[in-house]
């Protein structure tokens, strides 16, 4: 009996008075299935959606079956003309001959669902939900149609020879933009939602034959295994599921770019395109590939060539160089030679400060000029970052602040980080030069190198989706090296790279048109 009385009292909250104040109003039926009656089911589904002052239900007369029907909706998430032309005219005044089961929209999409967690899902996801008196069941409608922007050049990641497209906030016309690239039935794409509060979709493309199913299914069985609120992007995304969240180093490359895309995908790698977000993960990578670029495969081997080398040694003197500065100014005195030492000597004369507080002041000073140059509006930022900078240098070697030389070395360390094409590794060098400089005020060019050496350790040891950072240096493929620091011609790389450990190996053959030398 108290059972019965207990099934009553929450059956009156629902239906009629509603969840009791202070109470989490988001009611999860699980597996409820639905009532018959048309009232019952609209009297739960207001009780569902309680304070949703944008849910619309639209009753009316079903004419084909002659009954009562309500179309159920968010404002925000629907396109109103595909719901008034394909769906309220087609029922309301079109009698058409279906067979049983059907009905007479015009829609290109649509289901049939009969649980109440269904019905919360489509409604939240942009579906319009209709409910017909006498069914046990309901039917979703495809009529999503919220706000979008169009598809526009990546901010992020510029390209000189390249398409200029970027994705967008829209899963959908994400995948759509590899598609365009990757026109092959093999391209498979596999569809998880996480999050407990605010579900959203994942989606994972990739070449069936050729990419390895562990790799899918480890990365599968990470994102299947997230307990978290909501996921908002893809950054959040990468956080939960990368093999070392203490690393400075990305262990997943995020683009803007479907052309990028489409190029890893190739390479048997594995795309991550999230919902309500502008760029995708791509893994497993390594380290070598953040310093390439979509337009090196666009222009002559010798200039892509010489442009990775140039970005290897932008990475070492935006790392590096500010420490190997303060070790050779405080210790190692040795290795200047004696008419740049008297130079920097009257430079230094002025200058009341140690060289490491010298290149802090200059380095800190650096990063708020590049963040507000980012945060304000564009022809303010620039501004900013380049009047900003020449004032404030010039500025502080009046006042006796820094030396002359500290203003080049930051200068030239900041020019190094920004030719780095990936914007996440670009950060990531950019806070490995504060450890270094700290390491080289106390041991010089002795603790540099200590540095150095455990930070290649570091390297080694990490790993992306479970496969190495470091490869193909270590461990050594050098069958990868055509297409790692320096680039060969195309018609070289016949094979695909060795540690994403692909089905197929080959992805081209060797023959090339040869020129007639007569």
């Amino acid at each position: 009996m108290s059972f019965v009385r207990r099934l009553f009292r929450w059956t009156n909250r629902i239906f009629i008075q509603g969840p009791e104040p202070g109470q989490n109003n988001h009611f999860t039926p699980g597996s409820n299935s639905l009532h018959t009656t048309l009232t019952e089911n609209v009297k739960f589904l207001q009780a569902l959606f309680n304070k949703t002052p944008d849910l619309v239900v639209r009753t009316f007369t079903y004419k084909q079956m002659d009954s009562q029907a309500a179309l159920v909706y968010l404002s925000g998430l629907v396109d109103k003309n595909a719901i008034n032309n394909n769906v309220l005219r087609q029922l309301m005044f079109h009698h058409a001959d279906t067979t049983e089961g059907e009905l007479p929209v015009t829609l290109g999409l649509m289901s049939t669902i009969a649980t109440w967690e269904q019905i919360e899902t489509s409604i939240l996801h942009g579906y319009s939900v209709l409910f017909v008196d006498g069914l046990p069941h309901a039917y979703a409608m495809d009529t999503q149609g919220w706000p979008q922007r169009a598809i526009t050049d990546s901010q992020i990641e510029a390209s000189l020879k390249g398409a200029h497209q970027g994705f967008v906030e829209t899963d959908a016309q994400n995948i759509a933009l590899i598609r365009r690239y990757i026109s092959s039935t093999e391209l498979k794409i596999k569809e998880y939602y996480i999050g407990r509060r605010a579900r959203i979709k994942v989606s994972l493309l990739y070449l069936e034959d050729v990419a390895l199913p562990e790799l899918l299914q480890e990365l599968e069985n990470r994102i299947t295994g997230l307990n978290v609120d909501c996921i908002l992007n893809t950054g959040e995304l990468a956080e939960h599921i990368e093999d070392n969240s203490f690393s400075l180093f990305p262990q997943f490359i995020t683009t803007e770019r479907p052309d990028t895309a489409a190029s890893q995908i190739l390479q048997g790698r594995i795309c991550v395109v999230l919902d309500r977000s502008s760029s995708v993960l791509i893994a497993p990578m390594n380290l070598v590939s953040f310093f390439q670029g979509i337009d090196d495969y666009s222009m002559r081997w010798p200039v892509a060539t010489f442009l990775r080398l140039l970005r290897i040694l932008a990475c070492f003197v935006a790392a590096f160089l500010p420490g190997i500065y303060i070790a050779c100014i405080s210790f190692n005195h040795e290795v200047i030679p004696l008419d740049l030492i008297l130079s920097i000597g009257e430079f230094r004369a002025v200058v009341p400060y140690p060289p490491l507080i010298e290149a802090l002041i200059m380095e800190i000073m650096l990063e708020m000029l590049r963040e507000a140059g980012i945060r304000l509006p564009a022809p303010v930022g620039q501004t900013v970052g380049i009047v900003g900078g020449i004032v404030i240098g010039q500025a502080a070697v009046q006042a006796g602040i820094v030396s002359n030389l500290m203003v080049v070395i930051v200068a030239s360390t900041a020019v190094a980080s920004f030719i780095l094409p990936n914007y996440d590794m670009a950060s990531s060098i950019r806070l490995i030069r504060f450890p270094m400089m700290i390491i080289a005020s106390i041991f010089g060019i002795v603790g540099i190198v200590a540095g150095y050496m455990v930070l290649i350790a570091h390297l080694i040891n990490l790993k992306s989706l479970g496969q190495s950072y470091t490869s193909p240096l270590a461990p050594i493929r050098p069958g990868d090296w055509k297409d790692g620091f320096v680039r060969l011609p195309l018609w070289k790389m016949i094979m695909r790279p060795q540690s994403v450990r692909t089905l197929q190996k080959k992805k081209m053959t060797s023959k090339r048109a040869e020129g007639d030398d007569s």
